[in-house]
């Protein structure tokens, strides 16, 4: 079903915490609720459907919903890593364009920090039950290894080099000195990057996102709705999902399912790359960043390096401004499903609330790329296309 102004984001919120050992999971998915709900001028008991991943504690669903005591008629829990929360905007959007529910909550929130979780220098246990777990397990693989195999690969295909990998960090932290809350505030240099200790050969430290406890929450709702509220009208019109692993052997580290998501979602919105004005774009790792680039289209397949040089990602600067709150790399990246920031953002420019310095003028057009997984092995990818009306 075509969610092509079925469906509009009425709310967002971004906890503004970064540590917070004294609080929960749960604690932080309530408040990341309450503060959507304010957002949009709305109360809890006009939601009528609820949205996690597997980032939500207990039995996900079923114990939030108690927790923060929810009356629903829909509810979908689906968990495709950093994707997940790309893919459950439009999965509330056919929900809605079904009438299944009229407004949908969508929580995320995590601790990582707190928790002290080396998210991706430490190998992953797993489920024993994952089918490939005892093929992959002896060789210990870790989510920097696998993602330094990709940064790898493409540089022997296409030449790309360190100090373009870099340039992405470089644009985040231009971004990221405009955000109270951001990790790391410091605008850095090309330099500074490659000065950075090496985590996995050719990736540096930062290269590498940070880790943060927060979370965000959205609200999806009927047109009507949102027509009626006192907010910017910030229509969805487009969606893509799609999930690439092993593909039986058929192995290529230097593209990413977002070469289908984003496919499908430009089809679906009826709009090009070339017509985008604002991308946010999943940044775990430098390399995740260009590989996305190239596969939604933005510039040919090996060219990403030199797109990303000499600031081409920086609002005012460049031709295609990217994660003005600082991402992933700068700003937070609250669970490994943290794809939710990429579309609060996303809205930010669309309202035209993001930060004076870094707010893309006259933005009406704007897209939102989730990976979730790893791209050495399997990941889902949902690529959003939002529209101010």
């Amino acid at each position: 079903m075509s969610i092509k102004g079925r469906a509009c984001i009425v709310g967002a919120y971004e906890h503004p915490t970064r540590h917070a050992p004294d609080k929960s999971v749960a604690q932080l998915h309530a408040e990341c609720a309450r503060g959507a709900l304010e957002d949009a001028g709305l109360s809890k008991d006009d939601i009528d459907g609820y949205f996690c991943s597997g980032d939500a504690p207990g039995l996900g669903p079923l114990s939030m919903i108690d927790y923060m005591d929810l009356r629903v008629r829909h509810v979908d829990s689906t968990d495709i890593g950093g994707s997940s929360y790309l893919a459950l905007v439009s999965h509330a959007a056919q929900a809605i364009a079904l009438g299944k529910c009229n407004i949908a909550l969508i929580t995320l929130a995590g601790r990582p920090r707190s928790s002290g979780m080396a998210t991706g220098t430490a190998p992953r246990a797993g489920n024993p039950d994952q089918p490939d777990l005892e093929w992959e397990r002896p060789y210990g693989p870790a989510t920097a290894n696998l993602y330094a195999m990709a940064a790898k690969r493409h540089m022997h295909e296409f030449g790309t080099t360190n100090e373009q990998l870099a340039w992405v960090k470089v644009a985040a932290s231009h971004h990221a000195q405009y955000n109270p809350q951001a990790m790391l505030r410091d605008v850095v240099t090309v330099d500074q990057v490659l000065e950075s200790p090496m985590v996995a050969d050719p990736l540096h430290r930062l290269d590498c996102c940070v880790i943060s406890d927060g979370g965000g929450a959205l609200l999806v709702a009927r047109p009507e709705i949102a027509r009626e509220l006192k907010r910017p009208v910030i229509q969805l019109l487009g969606a893509g999902e799609a999930v690439k692993g092993q593909m039986s052997g058929d192995v290529d580290l230097t593209y990413t399912g977002a070469r289908w998501s984003g496919a499908a979602a430009f089809a679906e919105a009826g709009v090009t790359p070339a017509d985008i004005q604002y991308a946010s774009i999943y940044d775990s790792f430098t390399i995740t960043v260009l590989l996305q680039l190239e596969d939604l289209g933005f510039c040919k397949k090996g060219e990403g390096g030199r797109f990303v040089m000499d600031g081409n990602l920086i609002s005012g600067v460049g031709k295609l401004p990217f994660n003005t709150d600082g991402g992933g790399l700068c700003n937070n990246h609250p669970a490994n499903r943290g794809g939710i920031t990429k579309i609060i953002e996303a809205v930010r420019q669309l309202r035209g609330e993001a930060h004076p310095a870094v707010q893309v003028p006259g933005c009406t057009l704007a897209l939102a790329q989730g990976t979730g997984g790893s791209i050495g092995t399997r990941h889902g990818s949902t690529t959003l296309i939002l529209e101010r009306v």
